[in-house]
């Protein structure tokens, strides 16, 4: 099971409790009626699916209700910190050590079942 930590209520709880809700940190538009119908296209519905670590929305549906941003790496599933919503971006130099470690996968480790 894979516990997130929501940073209102102060603990770590089941993930059944949360639901992830998009990117964190968009730059929204000041004034939607005066785009394009392909500018409200790339906003709206085109995102990075990216490799590695990311900055998401999330909720506490089933606790606080309240939404907050949290840094995961989309490899190894693990959250790397949460934050409140409205505050900046953490330093990336913070979250990351300073020697990656090779995350096992389970393609990886398959040739050494017995």
């Amino acid at each position: 099971m894979l516990l997130i930590y929501c940073p209102y209520c102060e603990e770590e709880r089941s993930e059944l409790e949360f639901r992830q809700a998009g990117d964190a940190h968009i730059a929204r538009p000041t004034n939607m009626t005066e785009m394009t119908d392909e500018e409200f296209e790339a906003f709206f519905f085109l995102r990075d699916n990216v490799k590695g670590l990311t900055f998401e929305r999330w909720r506490h549906l089933n606790g606080c209700g309240r939404f907050f941003n949290a840094a995961r790496d989309t490899v190894s599933d693990k959250f790397l910190t949460t934050y409140k919503a409205g505050l900046p971006k953490p330093d990336l130099s913070t979250l990351r050590p300073a020697t990656e470690a090779t995350v096992e996968t389970y393609e990886a480790t398959e040739s050494d079942a017995k």
